[in-house]
């Protein structure tokens, strides 16, 4: 009979503690407001836009008209195209700018052939310097000189 007790006693705690953890389940989710910053909420757009930046994409090519003798100094990662005109490397490093249409490296003082895509490797003062008016498409960070 005591045996049969305390079954039953064991029996009523389970059950009392199944209800008890449910409800606190139930007041901690009522707690957390969507939107907040346990529960934030983000528009597909946003996402998006985030993703975006992560891999790269989403960055729009830009146009700079440069006169003579102006410099287009890049940042890191920056692609550069010389659309029109002529300009030659600027690099005082000693390692070039690599070319990624001819699968060479230019190096500074020579020049830029057309419609050929480089890319900066560093933020390091590399860019071109315009020998004639020159159109450069580039995605990046870019300063003119």
């Amino acid at each position: 009979m005591v045996f049969a007790k305390s079954k039953k006693m064991l029996l009523v705690l389970l059950v009392a503690g199944a209800l008890v953890f449910s409800l606190t389940i139930a007041v901690y989710a009522d707690i957390i407001e969507p939107g907040s910053k346990e529960d934030p909420l983000a528009t597909k757009s946003y996402v998006d836009s985030q993703l975006a930046k992560i891999s790269g994409q989403g960055v729009q090519w830009q146009v700079a008209d440069l006169l003579t003798g102006q410099q287009l100094i890049a940042e890191a990662g920056t692609e550069l195209i010389l659309r029109a005109g002529k300009a030659v490397i600027v690099d005082s490093t000693g390692n070039g700018i690599p070319d990624l249409t001819a699968g060479t490296n230019i190096l500074a003082g020579k020049g830029l052939s057309l419609n050929h895509h480089i890319l900066v490797p560093r933020a390091d003062g590399r860019g071109i310097r315009a020998t004639e008016k020159a159109v450069v498409m580039y995605k990046g960070g870019i300063s003119v000189k």
